[in-house]
C-alpha cells in the first residue's frame, strides 16, 4: 500500500472514532449548548492534530515542528483512553439495560448516562496527566539477579546495565538522555548493553540530543544493536554516527572479553525485521555465535525484540536482553503486545535461555506510562540455575 494511501485510511479510520466518542458522550452530558459545542470543537481539534503529531519529524522548521509532536502525540494518548472508556462505559450501559429487562425492576441508566458521559472525559484527563508524569520523569532503576548454571566464579557478581527505547526524538531530547547516563554510570557496571529503538529522527535533526550517549562508561564497554526504528530513521547512518560516539555496534557478531581470567562472549543480531529494509541486515544469531569459544561459561546476545529467543536457544546463547515491547506502554496494548512477542516484559526461561525483556527506558509516541513503567536494568550473574 501506497504511504499517502495509508495515511488517508488512518485519517478515515480516525475520523469514525472520534464520531462514535462524540455520538456517545455529546448528546448524553448534562450540560448546555455552549459545552457540548466546545466538545465538538475539542474531538475537532483532536482528529486533526493527531496526525500531524504523527508527522511532525518531517516539518524542518523549529520550535514548529516540536510543537506539533507534542501537541498531536498528546492528543493521541488523551484520546486512546478516552476512546477505550466510552467503550467499556457502553459494555456496562448495555449490562445494566440486560439486568433490567431479565429483573423487570428498571435501573437508573438514564442517570448514569448521564454521570458517565462527563465522568468518561474526566477520567481520560486524569489518566492521561498520571502518563505523563511517568513518562516524563526519570526511569528508575530495576535490579534482577540471572541465575547462571556453571557460571565461572570469576563472573559471579558481573552486573550489565541494560537501557532500551529511549526514542530520542520529537519529545525526547539532550535533557531527557542525559538524566539516563547519569544514572547508569552511578551504577558503574561492567557492561553497558542498548537493546535497540535510541531514535525516533535522523542523525541531522538528532546528532545534539543523542550525543550524550558517548558518555556511558563502563570496564567492558557499552553495546548496542539495532532496533526496528532505527531502520525507519536510516540504520546505516545511525550505525556510522552511534559508532563515532564510541559505543560498539554489534551487527550479527560477538566479542569475546575476559573478565578477571574469566571468558564471556558478548554478541548481538540487527533487528529481527532489519532483512526486510536490507539484505544485509538480516537477524542472526547463529552467524553471531559463530567462532566463539566452547568453554566460555556465559554467552549474552543482545536482540532487540523477544522473537529472536527460539534461534537464540538453538545458538547455545545463555542470556538474551531484548526491549520493543515496552511492556504495552499503556492500557490497552500491553495485551496486545502478546499477540506478536513471546515475552511482554521480565525474566522468563526458554529452554536453556535465559530472556529478559525490558519495558524501556523512554517511551513512544504518546508520553503516557500507565501500569507499564519505564526502567533501566542492572541485572547481576549469579552462580545457581
Amino acid at each position: 500500500m501506497r504511504p499517502s494511501a495509508f495515511f488517508v485510511r488512518v485519517m478515515a479510520i480516525g475520523l469514525l472514532m472520534h464520531l462514535y466518542v462524540g455520538i456517545r458522550l455529546i448528546p448524553a452530558a448534562p450540560v448546555d449548548g455552549a459545552l457540548k459545542w466546545l466538545a465538538v470543537i475539542a474531538l475537532a481539534a483532536s482528529v486533526t492534530l493527531i496526525p500531524l503529531g504523527m508527522a511532525a519529524r518531517m516539518i524542518s522548521r523549529q520550535p514548529l515542528s516540536d510543537l506539533l509532536a507534542w501537541a498531536g502525540l498528546s492528543a493521541m494518548g488523551f484520546f486512546s483512553s478516552l476512546l477505550v472508556l466510552t467503550v467499556l462505559r457502553d459494555i456496562a450501559l448495555t449490562a445494566l439495560a440486560i439486568a433490567g429487562w431479565v429483573s423487570g425492576a428498571g435501573t437508573p441508566v438514564p442517570s448514569f448516562a448521564e454521570f458517565t458521559a462527563l465522568g468518561v472525559p474526566a477520567l481520560a484527563l486524569l489518566l492521561s496527566l498520571l502518563g505523563l508524569y511517568f513518562a516524563r520523569r526519570r526511569a528508575p532503576v530495576k535490579t534482577v539477579d540471572v541465575p547462571v548454571a556453571g557460571l565461572d566464579a570469576a563472573l559471579d557478581g558481573f552486573t550489565i546495565v541494560q537501557v532500551s527505547d529511549i526514542h530520542i526524538g520529537p519529545t525526547i531530547k539532550r535533557g531527557y538522555v542525559e538524566k539516563i547516563v547519569a544514572t547508569v554510570n552511578a551504577l558503574k557496571p561492567d557492561l553497558i548493553a542498548v537493546t535497540g529503538d535510541a531514535v525516533d529522527g535522523s542523525v541531522p535533526q538528532l546528532q545534539k540530543h543523542t550525543q550524550p550517549l558517548a558518555d556511558l562508561a563502563a570496564p567492558h564497554g557499552t553495546f548496542f544493536v539495532t532496533g526496528n526504528h532505527e531502520y525507519y530513521s536510516g540504520a546505516d547512518p545511525w550505525i556510522s554516527e552511534f559508532r563515532r560516539l564510541g559505543l560498539t555496534v554489534l551487527m550479527n557478531e560477538h566479542v569475546v572479553i575476559d573478565h578477571r581470567g574469566a571468558q564471556a562472549v558478548i554478541a548481538g543480531v540487527t533487528d529481527y525485521g532489519g532483512g526486510h529494509f536490507d539484505p544485509r541486515h538480516q537477524s542472526d544469531p547463529a552467524k553471531a555465535a559463530k567462532g566463539a569459544p566452547d568453554d566460555a561459561s556465559f554467552r549474552l546476545l543482545l536482540a532487540h525484540q523477544p522473537r529472536s529467543a527460539p534461534e537464540a536457544s538453538k545458538a547455545g546463547f545463555t542470556l538474551q536482553l531484548s526491549g520493543h515491547t515496552h511492556g504495552g506502554q499503556f492500557l490497552p496494548w500491553m495485551f496486545f503486545v502478546r499477540m506478536q512477542q513471546p515475552f511482554v516484559h521480565g525474566l522468563a526461561k526458554l529452554g536453556d535461555l535465559w530472556v529478559y525483556t525490558s519495558r524501556g527506558t523512554g517511551y513512544w509516541g504518546p508520553p503516557i506510562r500507565l501500569f507499564a513503567p519505564s526502567e533501566i536494568t542492572r541485572l547481576r550473574l549469579v552462580q545457581g540455575g
